[in-house]
């Protein structure tokens, strides 16, 4: 890559959009900007015409081809975006994720690429609103990046939904059946054959699950009798199916359903959807690297056991392919720009409160080659740093081999006050006096979570910056009372950010603070450590995340979750990271605890196996992989303006 000319590019393209006076509120910024075609983008930065696929005008596949090509580029430094526990009245992590690198490449000259997750529709039209950052640190077009973007959530809930709806046939023409049915339908032989069945032929998916039975044969005609048993049933135990089908919509009416009411099937079963980013294929997504990884983690993916307590898995349903030809092109991440020309990656979205919350794998891998050694890439981890951040390390940097130097912590005043004991907020109502006039007392108290999260984001080794996005009401004695216990409780560096209303320049301390962490960090990268070693049970490894992140005093255990550990361990799943599946609205697994809560006794419900993804994952307390909606969702306020064509209330 050219870095003098993707500098020079950024920085021309960025100056006349860094105003000097807050944004008035009822501008909207991201369309009252033009953006560039992509292609002037991917030129800037060096990617080649014919590693691009264009969707329309603003956005473009970027081919995996390009980390071949760059294998020989030195990568940039790594920085992670993250945040205190989420309130209702926001933080603002991607708004600070753009703001700072359009602050490290238009105003530091550096090279700088900002690698975000796809929003899904479940929060863009239920509680959350878009994903695509604020004032002069957007995303754009930012209706397109809130919306279908280019198709990969869709991909993945018609691959996910697939693999559902073949697990209940199977069941379903096993038990309907005898075994030479089975072996006729599943390896049928050609209209020509001689009689002998030579001329049946098994599809290479079907190997692996001989391999797995242990049947060193390659032609159906080689088996014996014992051994198609063997090869045709699964014996799928219903009650022990921990897929679900997946729509990428907040329907709480769907987290319990029957399925096999029809008058053929005559099968009920009870199961229910989770949310489309809650799907392992998102997971998966996220954490490979390459066509050839993604099949085989594709192959892996745990569905249930057998009535014998094997596990079943998708290669021995025969789909592995079929899922890896819907997702071919999801697997390319996605190229924007922000407000100000910096070249954005958007790629997968799983949630951090019930997956690991983190863009892919690949965006980084890529965008670090593209800024070359001078430059920075920067992430942003999900909700707050006891989720988001923690799994970024340990299971995101832990498949990736990819080493962070400096970690973002993301507040607001307002927020910390909540977490405070400030009063509840109520949609549609006022903002409470508290949040727009100066309490230095109820923000003292709100400070012991972001604290806490300074203390835990420094047990992974990395640099932890504190940026306080700073609104209007926020005053001087507030905004130093947080910078100053920030660096007090650990924090090398709290910064107050104005990058929403100055875009870049408003985090410019920032981006200077980060840079020079980064630097620092690079001359040792040793430092860098995870929470819990592998080698640990499944058991040792969630009491670790929910004493020494969490705070909390024990770890209890459910019936139902010891079972699942046990069956996990007894088939050798033992040995992947944890991905715990708990609210994100505090500490505990109670919604309700703000601050800093310890001393609790942390409940597991369930543990599940994302075996394909490679981490499992246990749901805390009541967690639920699919949301709801609230009484008055975002969606009473988005609409289409049909004179102009522009979407409105889409934030």
């Amino acid at each position: 890559m050219a870095a003098t000319n993707f500098v020079d590019w950024v920085c021309k393209r960025s100056t006349p959009l860094s105003p000097v006076v807050p944004v008035p509120s009822d501008i909207d910024v991201a369309q009252s900007v033009d953006a560039l075609p992509v292609s002037s983008i991917s030129r800037a930065v060096g990617i080649p015409d014919d590693h691009l696929d264009l969707y329309g005008k603003y956005k473009a596949k970027v081919h995996l081809s390009e980390l071949d090509r760059l294998a020989s580029v030195e990568q940039g430094s790594y920085v992670v975006v993250t945040g205190i526990t989420p309130t209702p009245l926001g933080e603002g992590k991607s708004t600070t994720s753009v703001g700072l690198a359009q602050a490290v490449g238009a105003h530091l000259n550096k090279p700088c690429f900002v690698c975000l997750r796809q929003p899904s529709q479940g929060p863009t039209f239920g509680i959350k609103g878009g994903a695509a950052g604020g004032g002069y640190s957007q995303v754009i077009p930012m209706e397109e990046f809130n919306l279908h973007l280019t198709g990969d959530i869709h991909a993945i809930t018609a691959a996910n939904n697939l693999l559902a709806a073949a697990i209940d046939a199977r069941m379903l023409h096993e038990a309907t059946s005898d075994d030479n049915a089975l072996w006729n339908r599943l390896c049928p032989t050609a209209p020509n054959d001689p009689g002998d069945g030579s001329t049946r032929e098994f599809a290479p998916v079907m190997l692996k699950r001989l391999e797995k039975l242990g049947i060193n044969k390659t032609k159906p005609m080689e088996l014996t009798q014992e051994e198609i048993t063997r090869f045709v049933r699964l014996n799928i135990n219903p009650d022990t199916i921990t897929w679900n089908r997946v729509v990428d919509t907040n329907d709480r009416f769907l987290r319990g359903i029957t399925v096999g009411l029809g008058n053929l099937e005559k099968r009920p079963r009870n199961t229910q959807y989770d949310i489309t980013v809650a799907s392992e294929i998102m997971a998966i997504l996220a954490l490979t690297d390459s066509l050839a990884d993604m099949k085989e983690r594709f192959g892996r993916m745990v569905i249930g056991f057998s009535h014998a307590g094997e596990p079943i898995n998708a290669n021995d349903l025969g789909i592995t392919g079929a899922l890896l030809v819907l997702m071919k092109d999801a697997i390319m991440p996605t190229l924007m720009q922000t407000l100000e020309g910096t070249p954005v990656f958007v790629h997968a979205g799983p949630f951090a409160n019930i997956a690991h919350g983190n863009s892919s794998i690949i965006a980084d891998k890529i965008a670090l080659k593209l800024v070359g050694p001078a430059g920075m890439v920067i992430t942003e981890a999900g909700f707050g740093a006891d989720i988001g951040f923690e799994k970024f390390c340990d299971i995101k940097c832990r498949t990736s081999g990819l080493v962070p130097q400096c970690a973002v912590l993301v507040a607001t005043v307002r927020a910390l006050k909540m977490h405070g004991g400030g009063p509840t907020v109520v949609a549609g109502t006022p903002l409470p006096g508290a949040y727009k006039t100066e309490n230095l007392e109820l923000l003292k108290k709100g400070i012991s979570n972001l604290a806490r999260h300074v203390e835990n984001s420094k047990k992974f080794g990395v640099a932890v910056m504190v940026a306080v996005n700073q609104y209007s009401t926020d005053s001087k004695a507030e905004l130093d009372m947080v910078c100053e216990m920030s660096k007090q409780a650990g924090a090398d560096g709290a910064f107050v950010c104005n990058h929403w209303a100055l875009g870049g320049a408003g985090a410019i301390d920032l981006a200077k603070a980060v840079s020079t962490a980064c630097a620092e960090k690079r001359k040792c990268t040793s430092g860098f450590r995870y929470l819990y070693p592998l080698e640990l049970s499944i058991k040792e490894k969630i009491i670790a995340i929910a004493t020494q992140l969490y705070h909390a005093a024990g770890v209890e255990f459910s019936p139902k979750a010891e079972e699942k550990i046990a069956a996990y361990t007894k088939n050798g799943f033992d040995k992947l990271p944890i991905c715990m599946a708990k609210t994100h609205l505090s500490f505990s697994h109670d919604a309700k605890m703000k601050g800093a809560p310890e001393g609790f006794i942390l409940p597991i419900r369930d543990v599940r196996a994302s075996v394909g993804a490679g981490f499992i994952y246990p749901l805390v307390g009541e967690m639920s992989t699919m949301p709801g909606l609230p009484t008055r969702p975002c969606f009473f306020d988005v609409d289409m303006n049909l004179t102009t064509g522009k979407v409105v209330g889409l934030f």
